[in-house]
């Protein structure tokens, strides 16, 4: 049997290559869409200090089989105020050991499996149109898809073994910098240092390379990961450029520390790994050097971890110093989006998240404009309060826009339930702004141009009222926001209060009708007014809690 020609063998291991990286891709989205939720609150829950937070980021990153993904959540966090960024840099270190899981799962021989896995996990895509188990099924059948693409470049990379141009190439690999040059190349092309250590893995179940040049192989493709890591960045957040400077810092230092200490490295792979003494030769380095390229990752990645956290502290501040704080040029620009994140899209329980955490950013924002009434009345001034109000504006259509996206996803029941209070709950959000933005500005307008100034006891009850109406409008918001609850009843059981010091203003302003008072019936008409106004916030707080409760609890709190 004639051998393949070199053009016959090019196109099987580029379809090897496709089919390892798109069985990658299949089981990385199966992983997110099935634990990426779990794994992001274990993310924002274990994240107290750098070694908590190294350990996090190497289970949340083994899970849901992808660095980047654990890199935007902790940019997300950060931006958010959930975690410092001394605290994101262990969580960084810590994905780094986690994308080794990748090198362990394709150190396994299981060509056997390939096809049981495909069968399998179609199977569960088929039946399941929805839910978690679909999810699983298209993780089992990237992952079928994985070792059967690694099956196939094995056999197209077979017939190399007696060619003397492509032995003296491999040979060349052994000197460090060759290997390392050769791995970020291929990284960068392909823009997936799985994909590198894949056929690094690939090339070494068929006798072809060593440990040593697979290891500067290794160094390389995570060098190469961090031009991924920067194209990534253009054009986000300065946590985000800092978050992949890390990233880069990291895999640079970490593979020029261990560059003298290749050797070693090899050594002790070879010392954990399991030996085939049953075999000789070709044949052994075949058995035996895949595992050991997987554990020298797991070695490398680890202890670069522990040597560099300690100092994970001078990374932050040297990623400060890389990418420092943008001067505003010009604060009257509209505004931007704080969390959404169009990288997360294609995972609906990670992007739900960051809607949530915008919708607290137009909650923060709303509740800003309702802190300044009293001042903007005062001055009879309510053009920065119609200002942020734009602002809200412009957040609500990004957020729609967001999550219209996010609806063409498939989701789970729960994750369509969520959509839908989401959509709701900006509109509702956007509500309360324009009641406070818009529709009292005019009073502003009519009190300055009538000079008309409140009595005593209507100042006094004005002020309770309003300060009635503010802790409803912040628990609505915090229940919108968190879906408390506890804080929704609290607006319900303000009702009471509300409506009865609306009802004792417009007795004392009923009978401020019958006094001697030229302007007692313009008076009137702007007191009635801004009670109206007032509240008309009210009931969009109230709209906001009863979209929280249950309706066993809305039929017992609305009753009373």
């Amino acid at each position: 049997m004639t051998e393949p020609g070199p053009l016959t063998m090019t196109v099987e291991l580029l379809g090897g290559l496709a089919l390892f990286l798109y069985g990658m891709e299949k089981m990385t989205d199966g992983l997110k869409a099935a634990a990426g939720k779990q794994m992001n609150t274990l993310l924002a829950r274990l994240t107290g200090n750098p070694i908590l937070g190294a350990i996090t980021g190497a289970i949340v990153t083994a899970v849901i089989q992808s660095s980047s993904v654990t890199t935007v959540l902790v940019v997300g966090f950060v931006s958010a105020g959930l975690m410092t960024l001394v605290q994101s840099v262990g969580v960084i270190f810590g994905a780094n050991v986690g994308t080794t899981v990748t090198a362990q799962i394709v150190a396994f021989n299981t060509t056997a499996l390939a096809y049981p896995l495909i069968a399998i996990g179609f199977l569960m895509t088929f039946v399941k149109k929805q839910g978690v188990a679909r999810h699983y099924g298209a993780m089992l059948m990237g992952l079928g898809l994985i070792f059967y693409g690694m099956s196939v470049m094995g056999a197209a990379m077979s017939p190399l073994r007696t060619h003397a141009g492509f032995a003296e190439l491999l040979q060349s690999l052994q000197n460090p910098f060759l290997g390392m040059l050769a791995g970020a190349a291929f990284t960068a092309l392909v823009q997936s240092s799985s994909a590198t250590i894949g056929l690094a893995v690939v090339m070494a179940t068929q006798g072809l390379l060593s440990l040593p040049a697979g290891i500067a192989i290794l160094f390389g493709a995570k060098i190469g990961t961090g031009i991924t890591a920067i194209l990534a960045a253009i054009g986000k957040p300065q946590d985000a450029k800092r978050a992949a400077t890390v990233h880069v810092l990291f895999n640079v230092m970490g593979a020029l520390v261990w560059m003298p200490f290749i050797a070693p490295l090899a050594g002790l792979a070879e010392l954990v790994s399991p030996v085939a003494e049953h075999l000789q030769g070709v044949a052994r380095l075949a058995e035996e050097v895949p595992r050991q390229i997987a554990n020298a990752a797991t070695i490398w990645a680890t202890g670069n971890t522990v040597i560099f956290l300690p100092f994970a502290a001078l990374f932050a501040k040297l990623a400060i110093k890389i990418i420092p704080d943008r001067a505003i040029i010009e604060e009257k620009a509209i505004i931007c989006p704080r969390y959404l994140d169009d990288a997360l899209i294609q995972m609906p329980a990670m992007a739900l998240e960051r809607a949530r955490l915008e919708l607290g950013h137009m909650g923060e924002l709303t509740e800003a404009m309702l802190a300044k009434v009293k001042s903007a009345f005062a001055a009879r001034n309510f053009s920065e309060l119609s200002q942020q109000y734009d602002q809200i504006v412009v957040l609500r259509e990004a957020m729609l826009a967001y999550l219209q996206h996010i609806g063409r996803s498939e989701l789970s029941d729960a994750e369509a339930d969520e959509h839908a209070h989401l959509v709701a709950a900006t509109g509702e959000v956007e509500n309360m702004a324009r009641a406070i933005g818009r529709e009292l500005a005019p009073l502003a307008k009519t009190l300055k141009e009538a000079n008309i100034t409140n009595s005593k006891e209507t100042t006094e009850l004005l002020a309770r009222l309003f300060l009635a109406i503010q802790e409803s409008a912040h628990a609505a918001l915090g229940a919108l926001v968190e879906s408390d609850e506890r804080a929704a009843q609290t607006v319900i059981a303000n009702r009471d209060t509300v409506l009865g010091l609306s009802s004792e203003l417009q007795r004392q302003q009923a009978a401020r009708l019958a006094l001697d008072d030229p302007d007692r019936l313009l008076k009137h008409r702007v007191q009635i007014e801004m009670l109206d106004k007032l509240r008309r916030i009210y009931s969009v707080a109230e709209n906001m809690a009863i979209s929280i409760l249950p309706r066993s609890v809305l039929l017992g709190e609305i009753s009373v």
